[in-house]
């Protein structure tokens, strides 16, 4: 079976019998000699040892991050009121983080309700996870399914306008859907996988800020089909405020308070609850799958499994020379590279022809559309001038 292979430059893209998403076909000249990021991340900065800036920002940041037992147990006690029938809504997705944060909290002897929100994309495993962890820890499960007609046109709009991050609508309306859940069941805590040890280095130049309404809707403005997005929960500036100041909502990293170590989260999963690993990080979806394996190698010449990894460096988790190896030697297979395009074109209703030509357009920056920056620009000068201090849970939040 053929699939697709990357090539320089602004060069077609061609069948292959392999796929190389990862190894030495992305990597730069230079290499952190902590981690493993290197100059292909477009900001990156090395001091005189070779150390890159966003490694050494991640470790400088972990003591204010990560926090302690006691730290834990002043949370544990908040999440608990009196009275309270559910302390939480864990949000799950089938991935290895949302499904040890659900078994944590549990243990934690916390009540929560699991939310699942479908966007249409969801594995067999994911779907066979969440099902089998929820009924074990006997756990409330909650599904919020995304309107696909205008969820896939907005996915579809990121492919056109060709700004890296893509996944932008999957992440955002997530958390909307969370927050949106957490108002109707009456919640005001809501629980995710987000965690620092793992996920604590992205290059700012990979990703958005998710809380950037205003331009995601003006990406959809210029190639969304121009339907309405009013069947999305999507994160207005009025909802922020009503969720995050007269709700009171908070959204909580549990897993940010005790020593979080992905193998051994993994060893209890499948030993406790039967619990089903993925091939690949951020695996819970054949969307995200294909983006991260796929779309950003071939059109971004990005493998975002050096930051994921560097992250573990970070945390002696892995080793350098074990993140290396994967890197080098662990590569999306090329059939199921091959399935996924086939799933996700058919899906998304767009001829190869029309994807390649997609892939081979250039791209542009998120700059380039409008923005919820200069709101909050207006916003903290409010807050200096005037000592508002609630704006801030508008403006610095997202």
């Amino acid at each position: 079976m053929s699939s697709w292979r990357k090539t320089s430059g602004n060069m077609p893209l061609h069948h292959s019998n392999t796929i190389t998403l990862g190894g030495n076909a992305l990597s730069g000249s230079m290499i952190c000699t902590r981690c493993i990021l290197d100059d292909s991340v477009a900001d990156i900065r090395f001091d005189e040892h070779g150390v890159c800036n966003y490694c050494t920002a991640h470790i400088s940041k972990k003591h204010s991050v990560l926090k302690n037992e006691s730290q834990l147990n002043a949370l544990l006690k908040k999440l608990k009121p009196a009275g309270s029938k559910n302390h939480c809504i864990v949000g799950v997705s089938g991935g290895l983080d949302s499904s040890f944060l659900l078994y944590k909290a549990v243990t934690l002897g916390l009540n929560p309700i699991a939310v699942h929100v479908d966007t249409g994309w969801n594995t067999e495993t994911s779907v066979y996870n969440i099902e089998t962890l929820t009924r074990k820890l006997n756990v409330k499960l909650e599904t919020l399914v995304l309107n696909w007609e205008q969820f896939s046109d907005l996915q579809l709009a990121y492919l056109k306008a060709g700004v890296i991050d893509m996944e932008f609508p999957t992440d955002h309306y997530y958390l909307a859907a969370l927050y949106k859940m957490a108002s109707k069941l009456g919640v005001r805590y809501i629980l995710t996988g987000n965690n620092y040890t793992s996920e604590g280095i992205m290059p700012d130049c990979w990703i958005h800020n998710k809380g950037d309404t205003t331009n995601m809707l003006d990406i959809y403005k210029k190639f969304g089909s121009g339907r309405s997005l009013n069947r999305l929960p999507t994160m207005t500036l009025w909802k922020k405020f009503y969720y995050y100041n007269l709700l009171r909502i908070e959204n909580v990293f549990l897993l940010n308070y005790f020593d979080y170590d992905r193998e051994q989260a993994k060893a209890t999963l499948i030993k406790n609850l039967g619990w089903r690993e993925h091939p690949v990080k951020h695996g819970e979806t054949i969307y995200t799958r294909f983006y991260q394996r796929y779309i950003l190698p071939v059109k971004f010449k990005v493998d975002i499994r050096r930051a994921h990894l560097s992250a573990l460096i970070c945390n002696g988790q892995l080793t350098r020379q074990e993140a290396l190896d994967i890197i080098e030697n662990q590569n999306a297979p090329a059939e199921t590279a091959c399935l996924d395009k086939m799933f996700v074109l058919k899906k998304l209703g767009i001829s190869d022809e029309v994807f390649v030509g997609l892939m081979n357009a250039p791209t542009r920056q998120h700059s380039e559309f409008r923005s919820d920056s200069k709101i909050k620009a207006v916003y903290n000068k409010l807050v200096k001038t005037y000592g508002f201090g609630w704006l801030l849970k508008i403006s610095n939040r997202t």
